[in-house]
């Protein structure tokens, strides 16, 4: 299936879930937990408050190789927003998306998502776990702070 027809079909709305896409066009069905959500709205709620300009969305659709990945969180600058708008799904990735991740995904998973993220032209990714810590990844590997953001915290109060 096509990304656009997923999102039109009656059927696939207001899943409990997010669902994504493989390489083959497959539907991938990925359930999140109440918790997931409210790292997700707090990470969005930080990244808007600390970036001087840009834009936040969640459940942000990115066509990659290997089929339709959904970022839980992205950042992108005004530059990025004048190019793509709210293009579904965005045939480039945002400067920073960040995953949620829960006992659920796997480290091969991530990591997959990740170098996709970065192929198809992500600056950094992130990566925050159920306790709130975050992790901050560049293309040459993890840094200690996000360059985007440098005052984004690594670990996030509940």
């Amino acid at each position: 299936m096509q990304w656009e027809q997923i999102c039109k079909d009656p059927v696939l709305q207001n899943l409990p879930f997010k669902i994504e896409t493989n390489e083959l066009g497959q539907i991938v069905m990925s359930p999140a937990t109440n918790k997931h959500g409210y790292w997700q709205m707090m990470i969005g709620m930080l990244l808007y408050q600390l970036m001087i300009s840009g834009k936040v969305i969640s459940e942000c659709s990115i066509q990659t190789s290997k089929g339709v990945k959904v970022a839980d969180v992205v950042w992108f600058s005004e530059k990025f927003s004048t190019k793509h708008g709210y293009n579904t799904p965005y045939s480039s990735a945002p400067e920073i998306c960040v995953e949620i991740v829960s006992h659920s995904n796997s480290k091969k998973e991530m990591q997959e998502k990740m170098k996709l993220y970065f192929e198809q032209g992500a600056k950094e990714v992130w990566f925050c776990n159920e306790k709130g810590r975050v992790k901050f990844f560049d293309k040459n590997g993890s840094v200690t702070r996000s360059k985007l953001s440098p005052d984004f915290p690594s670990t996030i109060k509940e």
